[in-house]
C-alpha cells in the first residue's frame, strides 16, 4: 500500500553522493557504503577542490602545481574517476563529478541538493585539539548543514 514503510515511495530516489578525497579512509567509505546501502544504487562521487588548496589525494601519486587551476581540476576530476571506479566495484552505478567551490562542507551540501541525493557518505578524519577546532570537521558541517541523511564513516579503531 502507498505511503507504507518499506513502499516504493520510501525508497530512495537520488543518487548516493560520495564525497570523495583520495584517502584511504575515504576509499573505506565507499566499501562500508556497499556494505550498508545494497548493490545497484546509482552513485555520484564528488571531488571538492579549490585553487591554491589541494584538499585531496591526487591519483597515482601526481604532482599538482596549486597554482595552476587547469592542473587542479584534472587532478580533482582523476580522483573522482578513481573514486567512481571503486564505487563501481562496491555495486554502485557511479559516475564522477568535480565541484570548485570553498569551503568544501558548503560544496558538498549543494551537490547533494542538485543532484537530489538521498544519502551523502563522508569520511570522518576525527581530527580533535587544535587541528580539529583550526581545521573544521567537514563531515562535522556537512552533517550539520544538510537536510539529508549523512552515513559518517570513522576510522577503525
Amino acid at each position: 500500500m502507498a505511503g507504507e514503510p518499506g513502499s516504493a515511495e520510501d525508497a530512495p530516489r537520488g543518487p548516493v553522493l560520495f564525497a570523495y578525497d583520495g584517502s584511504e579512509l575515504s576509499k573505506r567509505a565507499i566499501e562500508e557504503a556497499g556494505r550498508l546501502l545494497g548493490a545497484g544504487r546509482d552513485a555520484l562521487v564528488l571531488v571538492v577542490w579549490q585553487p591554491f588548496d589541494v584538499a585531496f589525494v591526487p591519483s597515482l601519486q601526481l604532482r599538482v602545481n596549486a597554482a595552476d587551476i587547469a592542473e587542479v581540476r584534472d587532478a580533482a576530476q582523476q580522483a573522482a574517476e578513481d573514486g567512481a571506479a571503486l564505487a563501481d566495484a562496491a555495486g554502485f552505478r557511479a559516475r564522477a563529478a568535480e565541484l570548485e567551490t570553498s569551503p568544501t562542507w558548503k560544496g558538498i551540501v549543494h551537490a547533494a541538493e542538485e543532484h537530489d541525493a538521498s544519502v551523502i557518505v563522508i569520511g570522518s578524519h576525527g581530527r580533535t585539539g587544535l587541528s580539529g577546532v583550526l581545521l573544521g570537521s567537514v563531515a562535522e558541517a556537512v552533517s550539520a548543514h544538510s537536510h539529508r541523511s549523512v552515513l559518517i564513516v570513522h576510522r577503525r579503531g
